[in-house]
């Protein structure tokens, strides 16, 4: 079987609202846009984005929206609120939300490697 060539593509997320953009980065890193698309295997497309500090982000999700980890230790949780997030490393914010839009399985790992951002 020949591998698919792997593409570069280069979106400017100014103004963007980040749902969408979210939606549009994880169809070109999982190579949906291929004809040659099969769910199993990894197309290998970058993704790079730039801009992100200026990604438009609607409604009160920066000041209600919740990130969350957790250390394994009891009393360990941590929680950080979007906006604080958004205002110290807006890209963050954005391979969050690419991250819970990719299949959850081994693929994932890989996928997200391939998505590069600045600010």
């Amino acid at each position: 079987m020949v591998k698919p060539r792997s593409r570069v593509y280069k979106i400017d997320a100014t103004g963007k609202i980040l749902g969408r953009l979210a939606v549009e980065i994880s169809i070109l890193l999982r190579g949906k846009n291929e004809a040659s698309f099969q769910r199993h295997i990894d197309q290998g497309n970058t993704v790079i984005i730039k801009n992100a500090s200026k990604l438009k982000i609607t409604g009160k999700k920066l000041s209600q929206k919740k990130y969350f980890h957790y250390s394994g230790y009891p009393g360990g949780l941590k929680s950080k609120r979007m906006g604080e997030l958004f205002s110290q490393n807006p890209g963050e914010v954005l391979k969050r939300a690419t991250w819970n839009m990719l299949p959850k399985n081994k693929l994932r790992d890989k996928m997200i490697k391939r998505l590069k951002i600045s600010n």
